[in-house]
């Protein structure tokens, strides 16, 4: 149990990096060179950007903190329908194989979802160091 667990916490870490760094990238790129990379609009990009900030902090800090983990599973299966959007758009446009890269990622994201809801789920409370 106590392996899952640091696993979990690994994929969560590197997801809410990669997360992270996508969302932000999507506001520090002009939006009209994000039109040209995908066939929907900037400010719709720019909405999935918002999303995926936020769902970056969500794989962290509520489990981190204690206070309310179970928005944990539940931002990470907002960003496996992300996810699933992305893989969907990039197969259309005809890169297959470029597909296979956001498909990991929500793999990896519904991982978190079924670790933390049936593996092992974190109880809302004390911050594990305020245990004695």
């Amino acid at each position: 149990m106590a392996k899952t667990n640091r696993l979990l916490w690994v994929i969560q870490a590197l997801l809410a990096a990669l997360f992270l760094f996508a969302g932000v990238m999507k506001f520090v790129i002009p939006a009209g060179e994000l039109a040209k990379q995908a066939p929907v609009s900037g400010a719709f990009l720019r909405f999935i950007g918002s999303c995926e900030i936020l769902g970056a902090f969500g794989l962290i800090l509520p489990s981190a903190l204690r206070i309310r983990p179970g928005l944990t599973p539940l931002a990470a299966a907002g960003l496996v329908i992300i996810m699933a959007g992305a893989t969907t758009l990039t197969a259309l446009q005809g890169k297959v194989a470029a597909a296979l890269f956001p498909l990991v990622v929500g793999l990896l994201a519904a991982f978190v979802v079924y670790g933390r809801t049936r593996l092992v789920s974190l109880p809302a409370g004390h911050v594990a160091s305020d245990r004695k």
